[in-house]
């Protein structure tokens, strides 16, 4: 479904039960100076996804490349995708929500109305992002971020809702603890998290920490 005003433009390939709200822009050309509009690019969306009014999904800058958003995201209104982000599956983006070029989510992420993110960061599967946070630093997965860059514990309750087994929430738990809360350096934590042994998921949010983007990871404040 294609609502009134809204504009697919170019190479756009949606998948099955995709909605695009009234006065969506989808697959136009990136906010990029040295964009070269003759570039042959576009934007992909899975299965299930619902776009609201207003949002904004530019195509990719590099040739044949696309912006890709997976299945089952909820857009509100006024969110904007800018060039070759990569968004997972079955995310929540709030209202007025500003995603900037290469930024990549995960799955099951909920990011809060205003909140704004610097281009290439990384945002972890089931974080959760404070409404009008900014953030220019990897936001790690099962984690709650606010403000600027500031961690401030795990989304608990969001693991809870997603299945997880106490088992696991006490190992993510103890080895959020070491990593942001052992008054260690980083690294020197990411090392000795490494000497341990932990389930799967656990070694998800360490197998993050252990290889950030060049914008470095969101500490606890």
């Amino acid at each position: 479904m294609i609502g009134a005003h809204a504009q697919v433009l170019g190479r756009v390939i949606a998948g099955p039960r995709t909605q695009i709200g009234r006065a969506a822009i989808i697959g136009g050309d990136p906010q990029d100076l040295s964009f070269d509009p003759a570039t042959g690019s576009g934007v992909r969306l899975g299965e299930g996804n619902v776009i609201r009014e207003h949002c904004t999904i530019h195509r990719s800058t590099l040739p044949g490349g696309f912006t890709q958003v997976g299945d089952g995201n909820f857009l509100m209104a006024g969110v904007h995708l800018g060039h070759d982000v990569r968004l997972g599956s079955r995310n929540v983006i709030a209202n007025a929500c500003l995603l900037a070029g290469h930024v990549e989510v995960g799955d099951r992420a909920f990011l809060g109305g205003g909140s704004v993110f610097h281009q290439f960061l990384r945002i972890g599967s089931f974080a959760m992002v404070q409404g009008n946070s900014s953030m220019s630093q990897d936001v790690p997965p099962y984690c709650i971020a606010s403000q600027l860059n500031q961690l401030c514990g795990l989304n608990a309750i969001g693991l809870r809702r997603a299945g997880f087994t106490a088992e696991e929430r006490d190992e993510i738990r103890a080895l959020y603890r070491l990593l942001f809360r052992s008054g260690k350096l980083l690294g020197a934590a990411v090392g000795e998290a490494a000497r341990a042994g932990w389930c799967p998921r656990a070694q998800a949010l360490l197998d993050f920490v252990a290889a950030p983007s060049k914008k470095g990871i969101c500490v606890r404040g």
